[in-house]
């Protein structure tokens, strides 16, 4: 197959990890897809699980096309790319590369920085250690928020005025919460159908 942007060109990114796995949370869950986990990120959750991944140089700086070539080994057809915070990067020719590999491409951001790409899905996941910017809220195609204690569940109303009418509405319990944060999220996802329950599906299967 022929691409468009030549190898010589590729943009270089600082790669955590990649890997081919199952989606676990938001829409697309049970969904087959390669992920690509950035490492740079300036939000910094307190409960962040992959705290490792916040350093921009303690990871390989990878052409994006070798990370695309690599992607298209397997056989699904949806890219993540998610972080740290993926949007601190120019993820133009990334994503044009996973373009012109036939990839739907999906990214995971806190919506603290603009985008730079081309996305078939945006999750946003607004912190509230650091919060989205205004178009991040107009271009998402759904709202995830991470349910840490009550008081979340009203800032995820608020979270919800911002967004397009038809983001989709999803309420995730903070993996070290979740006995104790979903009765609340059940019982509050009954009294509000417009919001859904998230669950990361991946640890409870316990793949990556």
């Amino acid at each position: 197959m022929t691409h468009p942007i030549p190898a010589s060109t590729a943009a270089k990114l600082p790669l955590m990890e990649a890997f081919y796995t199952i989606q676990g949370e938001g829409a697309f869950t049970g969904h087959a897809a390669y992920f690509i986990r950035l490492g740079g990120c300036d939000v910094g959750c307190v409960w962040c699980d992959v705290k490792e991944s916040w350093d921009f140089d303690a990871h390989p700086y990878v052409a994006a096309d070798a990370i695309a070539d690599e992607a298209a080994r397997h056989p699904a057809r949806i890219a993540v790319i998610t972080g740290g915070e993926p949007a601190l990067h120019d993820l133009t020719e990334l994503t044009a590369q996973l373009k012109a590999r036939n990839f739907q491409v999906h990214i995971e951001t806190s919506g603290s920085s603009p985008l730079h790409g081309h996305f078939d899905w945006i999750t946003l996941s607004p912190k509230k250690f650091k919060f989205p910017i205004a178009e991040a809220y107009s271009a998402a195609h759904e709202l995830k928020i991470i349910v840490f204690n009550k008081s979340d569940l009203k800032w995820a109303e608020q979270e919800a005025t911002k967004v397009r009418p038809h983001c989709k509405l999803l309420l995730q319990p903070e993996w070290g919460k979740r006995e104790q944060m979903m009765p609340l999220i059940t019982q509050y996802v009954m009294a509000n159908p417009q919001w859904h329950i998230s669950l990361q599906v991946h640890k409870y299967l316990d793949i990556p």
